[in-house]
């Protein structure tokens, strides 16, 4: 993650969450729950869990490359759906373990809805004996962490008298036992925190980056894990970065970085970065990498609010997300349509919810990552930090779970992630015919259909239970795919959008407008309808925050204080099967359902 001004510290040095993980105290308040076990069991019943319980861990498949996307041994799509867990910081474990077990912690993340974690490790770990001999209770005495010392002896005693990297196998494998697939990030090479352009970790040839080294660092790991299951990638280095970076170098390195990885784990699939912090694969449009393997070779980009200053909250939401959708495309994103997987590694907001440019970012990376239906890496698991750049107990608040590792920072936040953690398409998911979900990015939920024999209502509502559109541009014209002869009509400025018979008219021709082509919206104007309102009307969530209504457009252009994302809905193409239950047909009753509806 590419350095920020330094956040607000957190620092509790009598705090029982910090001494042991049997009390969480928030706010003031003692909260006796051994373990925090509310944060699982909370979750379950969030994403519709908790009544098939947790099943127990599926085997971990043996992932490949097919075209742009990854797939098991059989080639059905395997959809990355990440969190970041960094183990790459001064004290070289994995964030937490004060806090919370390792099983815990691990079950926290299935229950949340992951299937993976990107779980970052430092090279000297493995190459620098001043850091490789070290049990984790050393490393934590050096740096002085006695209290944090305290508290992993109370949560995990098992790991306090190993060495660094048992400690590290000991993560990734009770990560295995719940059934998560690890990817092992190279995240710098010496420990500490990422990233600056003169941190020394930043391109090979740097102070403590000797290329040398680095490959010996992914072929000591590469071949550690070979035999593990779940670690199904690995990603050769973090945010490539500096003065010292170019492209040629780049090949050079990255390719002998593959060819040893691969050559000493050919299970895994090998991810490589860009330059810029990852932000930029451009160059590879003229010059693909040559490496003596295929199937096994993807690429990873971060996209963060930052990355581009303050220019969500400064500049025209719609244009902003219009401009820096299309530079990631053509600096990334573009490898898609040349049949290479890019995995999203790193994006993310701050949970805390007032930051303005990163809300704004949010609605735009969504329906970018739900469009072409992205693997990704969300950034970050860990509420806080046993020590970050000379701070303890640092406050993340990026993180999905809070500074105690108790609960979730944002419930919202993380809810509205659960839609792009489910494939919308690919190999071996062709269940249906090709059809549009109609996905609300900001909230992460899709336009449901809620039906009985008196009214038909739409809604937004969890998207496994979306609504089959069809769209047909010529026409511009969104109707249920299993009755055609409905559509989606306007009724007015302020009233809800419906379903109805009457299609040729304005009403119901609905076209993408504004740059960020987010907007759907009819041109009431042309409309003879006197309830119309007159002007453009664009899809929006009513005041409820959950039904369907239209209108006026807003923030079309020019005005950079207005927030369109209530109105920004996103077209996506799926092949999921659809629910039965939301079809009009399977509301009405068993007698009805043969007869046939004739259109006059």
């Amino acid at each position: 993650m590419l350095k920020q001004p330094r956040r607000r510290t957190r620092y509790k040095s009598t705090s029982p969450v910090l001494l042991g993980g049997h009390h969480c105290r928030l706010a003031g308040v003692d909260m006796r729950l051994p373990h925090c076990p509310r944060v699982a069991a909370v979750w379950l019943v969030v994403l519709g869990l908790a009544s098939h319980g947790l099943a127990p861990a599926a085997a971990v498949p043996t992932l490949s490359t097919a075209l742009r996307w990854i797939v098991d041994e059989g080639g059905n799509r395997v959809k990355l759906a990440c969190v970041n867990w960094p183990s790459h910081l001064e004290p070289m474990l994995a964030e937490g373990l004060g806090k919370q077990p390792v099983d815990a912690i691990a079950k926290d993340v299935v229950a949340m809805g992951f299937n993976c974690v990107r779980l970052t490790w430092a090279t000297f770990m493995v190459t620098n004996a001043s850091y490789s001999s070290l049990t984790v209770a050393q490393s934590f005495q050096r740096l002085n962490l006695t209290e944090s010392l305290a508290a992993i002896r109370v949560n995990n005693p098992a790991v306090v008298d190993l060495k660094l990297i048992d400690a590290f196998k000991a993560v990734v494998s009770s990560l295995g036992q719940n059934g998560l697939m690890v990817i092992l990030d190279n995240h710098v090479s010496k420990p500490g925190w990422c990233c600056g352009n003169n941190d020394g970790n930043g391109f090979f040839g740097d102070a403590y980056f000797d290329p040398d080294v680095w490959v010996d660092g992914l072929t000591k790991m590469a071949t550690m894990f070979a035999g593990v299951p779940n670690v199904v990638g690995m990603s050769l280095r973090n945010e490539l970065r500096g003065p010292r970076q170019n492209a040629a170098d780049w090949y050079k390195y990255m390719q002998r970085g593959a060819e040893a990885v691969h050559a000493a784990n050919p299970r895994v699939v090998v991810i490589l970065s860009g330059l810029s912090f990852d932000n930029d694969l451009a160059f590879l449009n003229s010059r693909q990498v040559n490496v003596s393997f295929s199937g096994k070779v993807a690429f990873e980009v971060h996209w963060y609010g930052f990355s581009d200053g303050q220019a969500w909250r400064t500049g025209n939401a719609n244009q902003v997300c219009a401009r820096v959708a299309a530079s990631v495309a053509r600096r990334a994103l573009y490898l898609l349509d040349q049949g290479w997987p890019v995995f999203l590694s790193e994006f993310g907001v701050d949970n805390r919810g007032g930051n303005v440019n990163d809300n704004r970012y949010y609605g735009c990376v969504a329906a970018v990552a739900a469009d072409l239906d992205l693997d990704w890496a969300l950034w970050t698991l860990q509420g806080s930090y046993y020590l970050r750049e000379g701070v303890l107990g640092l406050d993340e608040v990026y993180g999905v779970l809070d500074w105690a590792w108790c609960k979730p920072r944002n419930d919202t936040a993380l809810s509205r992630i659960h839609a792009l953690q489910r494939p919308f398409r690919g190999p071996g998911l062709a269940e249906a015919a090709p059809y549009t979900v109609l996905f609300h990015p900001t909230t992460g939920r899709c336009v449901v259909r809620r039906s009985s024999l008196v009214q038909t209502t739409l809604e937004l509502g969890p998207c496994g239970e979306t609504e089959a559109w069809a769209y047909t541009a010529s026409q511009q014209r969104l109707s249920p795919r299993d009755s055609p002869m409905l559509c989606l009509r306007a009724e007015g400025a302020g009233r809800p959008a419906r379903l109805g018979l009457s299609c040729g008219d304005e009403l119901a021709r609905w076209s993408l407008i504004s740059d960020s082509k987010l907007h759907l919206a009819v041109n009431a104007s042309l409309s003879s309808s006197s309830s119309s309102g007159g002007g453009m009307l664009c899809l929006d969530v009513g005041d409820d925050g959950r039904s369907v209504v239209t209108n006026p457009c807003r923030c079309l252009s020019s005005d950079n204080s207005c927030d369109p994302q209530n109105q920004w809905f996103k077209l996506v193409t799926s092949t999921r099967s659809v629910a039965a239950a939301n079809t009009m047909l399977a509301q009405l009753p068993l007698k009805l359902r043969s007869w046939k509806i004739r259109a006059f």
